[in-house]
C-alpha cells in the first residue's frame, strides 16, 4: 500500500484526491456508497503489477476530495464534469473504466455522455437502467418499496443526519459491509441506526480492523452528507437526462455482480439480465458474471477474483 501515490488535482471547480500506482495503460476505478478510493485497493495492487497504470479517486463529496455544500452540485453531470476533467489533467486521452456501485451508475453515464474517452468498461453490482421518461426515481422507489426504502429516506437532510450520528461510524460501516440480505434495505425511521451497536457483528476474512478503521476516519472528518447528496439528486439528474432518453452503451462491456446483492434483486433486474433487455441497452455487451454467494460489495468481498475477470476483459484490447 505505501507504493500508492496520492495527489490532489484540480477539476471542474473542486480539488479531488486521487490515489495512483503503476505505469502503462491506465485504468480508472470509480467507488460507490460508503466508498473511498481504498475501496479498490486490492485491484490497484494487482492490476498495476500487471502492467497497468491505476487510477482511483475519492468522488464528489467523498474522503480528501472536496464536497460542495449545494445538493445540485451531486448529479451525474457534476461527476462526470470532475472525470473528464481528471483525465485532462493527467494528459490521458482514453481509459478502461470500472465501476461499483454508485461508481457503477457514473460509469454508465460517463459512457453515454463521452464514449469517445473509454476503450471498455468493466461494470459491477448495479446493471445499466435505461431513462423511463413517464416516472420520476423517487415516485418509483416509493411505489415498490414504501417510503422506508433508504433512498427514500436519505431525502430527509436533517433527520437522517441525526440517525447517522446517533451511532458510532465504525459500527455502522461494519453492518453496511457485512450484510448479506438481498432484500430491498429499508430504514424504519428512528429504529435502524441507533439500534446498530447493539448488532452481534463478526468481520469477514476479506474484511479486517483496519480497514474498517480507515473508512471510519475519513467519513468522520468528511461527513456522509456528500455520499447522500448522490441519491439526493437522482430526480434533478432524471430531469437532465431527458435528451438521453432511449441512449445506448457503446463501448464493450463486462458486468459483474453477486447473487446476494440487493441490486441484481430489485424487481425486474434478473429478467432484463437473462431475457436479452441488458444486451439490447448494452449491445456491446460480451460477458456477465453472477458470483454465486456474493454480497454487494464485490471488488472488497471477491477481490482477486474481480482483479482476474477485469484482467482477462480489458487485456483484449
Amino acid at each position: 500500500m505505501e507504493k500508492i501515490e496520492h495527489t490532489r488535482v484540480s477539476t471542474n471547480g473542486i480539488n479531488m484526491h486521487v490515489a495512483t500506482i503503476g505505469t502503462g495503460p491506465e485504468i480508472l476505478f470509480l467507488h460507490g456508497f460508503p466508498g473511498l478510493w481504498y475501496s479498490w485497493r486490492h485491484q490497484l495492487l494487482s492490476l498495476s503489477s500487471l502492467g497497468y497504470r491505476c487510477i482511483a479517486p475519492d468522488l464528489r463529496g467523498y474522503g480528501d476530495t472536496d464536497a460542495p455544500e449545494s445538493v445540485n452540485q451531486y448529479t451525474v453531470f457534476h461527476i462526470v464534469g470532475d472525470l473528464i476533467g481528471l483525465l485532462d489533467s493527467l494528459g490521458i486521452q482514453q481509459v478502461f473504466l470500472v465501476g461499483h456501485d454508485w461508481g457503477a451508475l457514473i460509469a454508465w453515464s460517463l459512457c453515454i455522455f463521452r464514449p469517445d474517452r473509454i476503450k471498455a468498461l468493466v461494470n459491477t453490482s448495479v446493471a445499466f437502467m435505461p431513462r423511463n421518461p413517464q416516472v420520476k426515481p423517487l415516485d418509483g422507489f416509493r411505489f415498490m418499496f414504501g417510503d422506508d426504502y433508504y433512498i427514500c429516506r436519505f431525502q430527509e437532510p436533517i433527520e437522517a443526519h441525526e440517525e447517522f450520528a446517533g451511532v458510532d461510524t465504525a459500527t455502522m460501516l461494519r453492518t453496511i459491509f457485512t450484510i448479506r440480505d438481498p432484500n430491498p434495505p429499508r430504514l424504519p425511521k428512528g429504529k435502524v441506526y441507533r439500534a446498530l451497536p447493539d448488532l452481534p457483528y463478526s468481520l469477514p476474512s476479506w474484511l479486517t480492523e483496519e480497514d474498517i478503521n480507515y473508512y471510519a476516519i475519513k467519513f468522520n472528518q468528511k461527513g456522509f452528507t456528500g455520499g447522500l447528496n448522490y441519491y439526493r439528486s437522482v430526480n434533478l439528474a432524471w430531469e437532465l437526462m431527458a435528451p438521453w432518453t432511449g441512449a445506448v452503451i457503446k463501448v464493450p462491456v463486462k458486468f459483474i455482480v453477486g447473487d446476494l446483492d440487493t441490486a441484481y434483486h430489485l424487481p425486474g433486474v434478473k429478467d432484463y439480465i437473462a431475457n436479452g433487455g441488458f444486451k439490447k441497452d448494452v449491445p456491446l455487451l460480451q460477458e456477465v458474471v453472477i458470483m454465486e454467494g456474493v454480497g454487494h460489495f464485490i471488488n472488497q468481498e471477491k477481490a482477486e477474483e474481480v482483479a482476474q475477470h477485469i484482467y482477462d476483459f480489458i487485456k483484449k484490447f
